[in-house]
């Protein structure tokens, strides 16, 4: 069964090849299969891989099975989905507190089966939260984008700013954290800073609001994405998380972990339009430590 993928074209004139390859960032094994059979058409018209494509142009892309072998998940509750944002393509949901991205296990339900649900489609995940961190996520709703948005995330293209509700303050209003994070020796759930073996991590801070019981709530950019970057680095220096239950000694001070993915934003695409996408929390307002 194939599927078509049409949007109209943003970018300015230029060869087919060159807005696959370059613009669209199309992995090669893709690119491959839509030469050969002829499966871009440009206003309903199949062209060759030197033509010329033109700024708002339709473009149609026809995938089937061989590009992209069926893939089912077991579906999950649609209700429990809190959609911020989508289209044809992606989905930007708000993930609460508690549930897990991804299940480990085939009949496991998580966040990516009730957004499958939702969109009534096997979907993909860009990134991933930890279980306990609430926020913005991005899914794939086709196989197709999948590769696209992961280049964008590789290239970091696609900013994240987390809310976290710390004990303790932060001596300047800006911080940047660049120690390198590595596995913790003795606790495979773990990371630790590593200055010998750790790989490069960086995290910009900002203090955006101080509280009467010697907490604070920090902005926390990512510009790498190592596994529990944030959560380290605060913790590294004493400005643990509430509610940390692997950083911090007292996080039975709160029954959820307060680290909330705020703000995402990326260029699209297929569009190039800018898309900024905002999930506030209440309790990180008033500094409260709970869900």
């Amino acid at each position: 069964m194939s599927q078509t993928i049409t949007f109209t074209n943003p970018y300015e004139d230029s060869k087919v090849k060159e807005l696959l390859e370059e613009k669209l960032l199309i992995p090669r094994k893709i690119r491959h299969f839509l030469r050969t059979k002829k499966h871009v058409l440009t206003n309903n018209q199949i062209i060759t891989w030197q033509d010329t494509v033109k700024k708002g142009d339709l473009i149609s892309l026809i995938f089937d099975d061989e590009d992209y072998p069926p893939k089912t998940i077991k579906m999950g509750d649609a209700s429990l989905v809190d959609c911020l944002y989508q289209d044809q393509n992606l989905i930007v949901v708000n993930k609460p507190a508690g549930m897990k991205s991804h299940g480990n296990e085939p009949n496991e339900l998580a966040l990516l089966n009730h957004v499958s649900a939702f969109v009534g489609q096997t979907s993909y995940i860009i990134h991933r939260l930890d279980m306990e961190t609430s926020g913005l996520i991005i899914f794939a709703k086709n196989p197709f984008i999948l590769p696209i948005m992961n280049r964008l995330l590789e290239k970091r293209q696609i900013s994240r700013e987390y809310w976290a509700l710390v004990e303790g303050y932060l001596p300047k209003d800006r911080l940047v954290f660049q120690d390198p994070i590595g596995r913790h020796r003795y606790d495979r759930r773990m990371r630790v800073v590593d200055y010998k073996k750790g790989q490069a991590a960086h995290t910009e801070v900002r203090s955006l609001k101080t509280f009467s019981n010697k907490t604070s709530l920090l902005s926390c950019q990512l510009k790498t994405g190592r596994t529990h970057q944030i959560r380290v680095h605060l913790a590294h220096h004493r400005l643990p998380i509430v509610g940390d239950p692997l950083y911090n000694n007292h996080h039975k001070s709160s029954n959820r972990l307060m680290l909330h993915a705020h703000r995402l934003s990326f260029i699209h695409p297929l569009s190039l339009e800018n898309i900024c996408l905002e999930a506030t929390s209440p309790s990180f307002e008033k500094g409260l430590p709970n869900p």
